[in-house]
């Protein structure tokens, strides 16, 4: 197949054009008229993927490999080393980024990871009403996402709504109408605003809670004509108990 049919295809999926201006969905890196050989599924892309794969692959990845003002082609930083690497390779990347949140992957882990009854969803943010307690709440949520620790601002023992944005949700929270707010990458001053306004946040981690991405997508590319195979992301971050 063409990258140009697949990049149809996908665009079919999860309009590129649903992106938030600041983003960078699409083509990355590539050229739309060639032959691709085998598409791997991934949150981001890194050295050892890049060297592991074979030439002619397509990389679909969660986050845009260049995001923001590229100045120069530095071989030697971040990310031109790896877009130099995928062109000796002749490898390609598309982004699906916000996009996808929006069409699938909020939904997705809302409903299917976490188990909420979603009553309604809103570009980014998903919203069930209920009755929750405190500890049976968190407790669910780390296991679930298989999360060791959980920060939490404004704690409230009992939760009557819950609203979901996975990455980085934080500016959302002037939208929000629940009484607990899912998110990742929770700062320090969005905790402080989060406190003076009596909305109860949990950091659910940027990674853990879009982890589901490949698997997500590979259901959806099961009927084209290539192969597409499921690259297990490594969480950049770890979690030391010395």
């Amino acid at each position: 197949m063409t990258l140009t049919q697949i990049h149809t295809h996908l665009n079919q999926i999860s309009p590129f054009e649903l992106q938030e201006k600041w983003d960078n969905s699409g083509l990355i890196v590539g050229d739309m008229s060639r032959e691709v050989s085998q598409i791997v599924l991934s949150i981001d892309i890194d050295e050892e993927l890049i060297d592991s794969s074979d030439d002619g692959t397509l990389f679909v990845v969660h986050h845009p490999l260049i995001f923001g003002k590229l100045t120069q082609i530095d071989f030697a930083k971040y990310p031109s080393n790896l877009i130099e690497k995928m062109i000796l390779k002749n490898q390609s990347c598309i982004a699906m980024h916000t996009n996808f949140d929006k069409t699938h992957l909020n939904r997705y882990v809302f409903k299917e990871i976490l188990g909420f009854e979603m009553e309604n969803q809103e570009d980014f943010l998903c919203l069930a009403r209920g009755e929750w307690n405190y500890k049976s709440l968190l407790k669910h949520i780390k296991d679930k996402l298989g999360l060791e620790v959980l920060k939490v601002v404004g704690k409230k023992e009992n939760i009557k709504s819950i609203a979901l944005c996975t990455g980085a949700g934080a500016s959302l929270m002037d939208d929000v109408d629940a009484d607990c707010f899912l998110t990742g990458d929770i700062k320090y001053h969005d905790a402080m605003k989060a406190l003076s306004e009596d909305l109860m946040m949990v950091d659910i981690g940027h990674y853990e809670s879009e982890m589901f991405f490949a698997q997500i997508l590979y259901e959806e590319l099961k009927v084209l004509p290539i192969l597409a195979i499921i690259s297990n992301s490594k969480n950049p971050f770890c979690i030391e108990t010395i």
